[in-house]
């Protein structure tokens, strides 16, 4: 999670997306991303840029033991403690490349749209594997390389308006990508299909699921939602430790 979310402004207009008013029944990906989740309870939960802390509220209410919310933003982790509290759940202002991810320790890590803040994919991919027990799984939501590689990351729109096409270029060119979003402009990282998942193979990680998130039936009326069908917004993966054979 970059700076940007600690700016007044821009903090105050993502309060207003439909994800951060109305938690994960708001988030377009959850009807996707919620069964991927392995049974939680008794589990120990890393959250890595957990935002508002709606997934370790969800965690916490699934049974787990112990979650961790890292966040870079301090606006993020005051709104979280507010809105998501929990006697197992521990906020912590730190950023995802700084975590000292101790070896063991986790048995189940989430990051959700945190990782294309992220330059350094493959370190993120071994030092969860690190963290994570024998058996533990690592759950990530990272905007889609079709969508990090949209030129300005921006419809080609109409005279009047209307999205016409999504550009796409510099495809096999990973690296930032400067984009504005809610009025500031935001630092990410593209990479590759293959980075994510050759990065994920190569950290001993086993693909267990992989889906392109589409928005459900119920919020098709929310405004732009329509055109979400049009390109992929959002990669979701679950991984496992350890390679098969």
């Amino acid at each position: 999670m970059t700076v940007e979310y600690d700016n007044e402004e821009f903090f105050q207009q993502y309060a207003q997306m439909e994800r951060s008013k109305s938690g994960l029944a708001g988030a377009g990906e959850w009807h996707q991303l919620r069964p991927l989740f392995p049974p939680v309870e008794g589990l120990r939960v890393l959250d890595l840029g957990c935002g508002y802390g709606w997934h370790c509220r969800f965690a916490a209410e699934q049974g787990a033991t112990q979650v961790l919310g890292i966040d870079l933003s301090q606006k993020m982790l005051d709104e979280a403690r507010r809105r998501n509290p929990g006697p197992q759940i521990t906020y912590r202002q730190c950023g995802i490349m700084e975590y000292e991810y101790p070896e063991d320790s986790w048995d189940l890590v989430v990051s959700n749209l945190a990782l294309h803040y992220v330059e350094d994919l493959e370190q993120v991919f071994r030092l969860v594997n690190r963290t994570l027990s024998a058996e533990g799984c690592f759950l990530l939501n990272i905007e889609h390389p079709t969508f990090t590689a949209g030129v300005g990351q921006q419809w080609v729109c109409s005279p009047e308006g209307k999205p016409l096409y999504w550009p796409v270029d510099g495809y096999f060119l990973p690296g930032e990508r400067r984009t504005e979003f809610l009025g500031c402009e935001v630092v990410k990282y593209h990479h590759t299909l293959t980075q994510i998942l050759n990065g994920l193979l190569q950290a001993d990680f086993t693909l267990a699921a992989v889906e392109e998130a589409q928005p459900p039936e119920e919020l098709m009326s929310l405004p732009g939602m329509a055109d979400e069908l049009r390109r992929p917004m959002m990669l979701l993966v679950k991984a496992q430790k350890g390679k098969r054979g």
